[in-house]
Formats: C-alpha cells, sequence, structure tokens
C-alpha cells in the first residue's frame, strides 16, 4: 500500500493538520488536506501547558495524552470519511503529537510530545508511527528539525541552489546546494508565527492576527527590535532547534520589562513582525550560497505582512512558495510525518545528522499496531 496519513499539530496549537497522500510516484500525491479544529478549551490547556510545562501534574499529563490521542483519531476519521476511503488502504499513521517541552540542551535531553498513538492505533484500526524525536536524541542530535530530509527528497535540484523557509510557530529553514556533494543543512531560526500569535491572542482575543493586518497598524520600535535580536540564541553556531517553551510571552514581557516604557500593543506586534523577518532573512543570507531561491511552507504563508516583509529583506533572492513545485504550503509538515511513517516501515532512516546533530542516520519512530 502507498496510502499514508501524516498527522501535525504544530506550535500554534489551533489545529491538527492531516494529510492524506500517496506514495506511488516519485514526488507524493496529495488526496487530501483537511485542518481539524481543536477546541477552544483544549487549546487553552496546551497553551497552559507551555507557560508552566515543567509544573504539569501527572494526572493532568495523563489526560491530556489520552485526549489529544482520541483528537487525532478524530481527524484521521474525518479526512478518511471527506475521501471516501477505508482505512483498511492506509498503510499507517505519521503522527507527530503535540510538543509540550523541547529541552535538548544539557545532560539529559529530551523532546516530550502528547497524543498516545495506542489510542490513535485502537480507534483508527491503523497501525500508528509515533515518537520521531527520541532516536536521533539518542544518537546525540536534537531531535530536530525533522522536516529537511525531507525537504531534500521532494526539492533538491542540480539546476540551482534553493532554501525551503517553514514558518510555523517556530520558523526553520532547510538549505539545498545544488551541488550534490554538499551537505544538506538546516536548522529553526527562531520565531515564526508563535510570538505574533500569543501578542494576538493577549490583545485581540483572538489567536491570530490575521493577514497580519494589525501589525500593519503599528510602528516598529528600534529598541525592542534590537533586544530581542540580540539573544544569544540568535549567535549560536547550527546544529541548533528551539521551542515555544522557550520563545514564548514570558521570554517577551522580561525585555519589555526592561525597556521601562510602555508601548503600544500594536507597535509591539509590528516590531515582532520585523523581528521574525529579519531573524529569518539574516539566517538566509549567512549561511545559503547567495542567490539561493526561497520557497516557504507553512502557516506563515498565509501572513502577506510577513511574506512582504521576507521578500524586501531578502532584496534579490527571488521568494516564492511550494506550490509553485506542486505541494500546498500548508501541508507540508504533515505530509512529512506520513512520509516518515513511510521511511519507518521500510526501515530507513529519517533523519540527516548534517541538521541535528546526530552521530549517524538513524530510523525514526516506534510503531504501534492497529
Amino acid at each position: 500500500m502507498a496510502l499514508f496519513i501524516g498527522l501535525m499539530s504544530g506550535t500554534s496549537m489551533d489545529a491538527v493538520d492531516t494529510a492524506l497522500a500517496d506514495f506511488h510516484g516519485v514526488q507524493p500525491s496529495l488526496i487530501a488536506f483537511h485542518q481539524y479544529p481543536l477546541p477552544p478549551d483544549l487549546t487553552s490547556a496546551l497553551i497552559a501547558t507551555r507557560r508552566r510545562a515543567i509544573d504539569l501534574a501527572l494526572e493532568q499529563y495523563g489526560r491530556l495524552h489520552i485526549r489529544v490521542g482520541r483528537l487525532f483519531a478524530e481527524a484521521v476519521e474525518e479526512i478518511l470519511r471527506n475521501a471516501s476511503i477505508s482505512p483498511q488502504q492506509i498503510a499507517a499513521i505519521g503522527s507527530h503529537g503535540q510538543t509540550i517541552l523541547h529541552s535538548v540542551k544539557g545532560d539529559e535531553p529530551f523532546s516530550l510530545q502528547i497524543g498516545d498513538p495506542n489510542v490513535i492505533a485502537a480507534i483508527t484500526g491503523i497501525a500508528t508511527v509515533a515518537d520521531f524525536r527520541g532516536a536521533d536524541i539518542a544518537a546525540g542530535g536534537q531531535g530536530a528539525p525533522l522536516t529537511p530530509a525531507f525537504h531534500e527528497s521532494q526539492f533538491r535540484t542540480e539546476a540551482r541552489d534553493r532554501v525551503i523557509v517553514n514558518i510555523g510557530g517556530i520558523a526553520n529553514i532547510t538549505i539545498l546546494p545544488a551541488d550534490p556533494e554538499a551537505p544538506v543543512t538546516g536548522f529553526d531560526t527562531g520565531p515564526g508565527n508563535g510570538l505574533l500569535d500569543d501578542w494576538a491572542l493577549r490583545h485581540l482575543g483572538v489567536p491570530i492576527d490575521r493577514d497580519g493586518r494589525w501589525s500593519t497598524q503599528g510602528t516598529v520600535d528600534r529598541d525592542l527590535l534590537t533586544k530581542t535580536k540580540s539573544d544569544p540564541y540568535f549567535t549560536l553556531p547550527p546544529p541548533k532547534s528551539t521551542g515555544r517553551d522557550y520563545f514564548n510571552l514570558d521570554w517577551l514581557d522580561g525585555i519589555l520589562n526592561a525597556i521601562q516604557r510602555p508601548l503600544h500593543p500594536q507597535d509591539v506586534q509590528a516590531s515582532l513582525l520585523k523581528f521574525t523577518g529579519e531573524t529569518i532573512a539574516e539566517a538566509i543570507v549567512r549561511y545559503a550560497p547567495p542567490g539561493s531561491e526561497v520557497l516557504a511552507c507553512g502557516g506563515g504563508t498565509r501572513n502577506p505582512a510577513l511574506m512582504s516583509a521576507l521578500a524586501q529583506l531578502l532584496g534579490q533572492q527571488p521568494v516564492a512558495t511550494t506550490a509553485l513545485y506542486g505541494l500546498d504550503p500548508r501541508c507540508i509538515e504533515a505530509v512529512t510525518f506520513a512520509w516518515l511513517a513511510k521511511r519507518r516501515l521500510e526501515g530507513r532512516p529519517g533523519n540527516l545528522p548534517t541538521v541535528t546533530g546526530a552521530r549517524k542516520p538513524v530510523v525514526l519512530g516506534a510503531i504501534y499496531a492497529a
């Protein structure tokens, strides 16, 4: 069977991205894609765990683990129902899970995702592959980002250098040199939509600045921009990864308090958009070959203000989305985990050590039988 389902609930915590893909050909064919919304109370509970993840009680953790697993299973059932495809036609589900803490520094590195794959397999009747990050971390890597291996399989060409920019809650880049002997590299550049969404939720009551309109009403505060960009993370060399357990409102509030003067909320939003665009663009300019074609994917592609800022900052480098080459930019991460599930069933490595810092390529994920 060549049909796989990929599930991804990113750091925006607003929906489960569900992709049904056919891997029969050279490039996956997207049969269906759906964003299954999280109930508001579950989103609130997950955001609360991110803000105080180390204080999460075991009983809270266990209940959320099961509840998110059930939600993921519902997302699978809905996409199959809408596509008129039976569970028996699906080879496997690849479930990333919902990250609640990514802590890869120190002597006991780990990345923790919830969404019990036993529950997903039991409800759907489909073998489920999960826990994709653990094997890479055990091999000395950071377990992230994992999308670059899929980016290489789909978008690398000897015709030109390319950079894939994935803008989720956290942004990351994948550098795909045209030279087939050159290694693929990539890393998390820092915040993507995350801080923009959190600040909008605090001041607008909705977890998104629709089309970036609110940010365009403000003026960039140079002091705030300088202080956000001075975080030590941005001078760390790759490989590196981060999460919203680090870049969150607590982090931002600390900077705002240090400025010691009031800022209009829309000016903060304008500054955050500029900060996001500049940290992505500067990472590309510093690490990618000059003139690389830039292809964007992820939820950030739906923010025209951010995409415009990124194109402006990159100047002569062409900027488009992955739709230019046949893959909807919204679905890339979900299709990645469908692809990683396929790799797991085949017993083939799914990580790139030049990206994650692992000692060697390893097979990612554990299989939970139907």
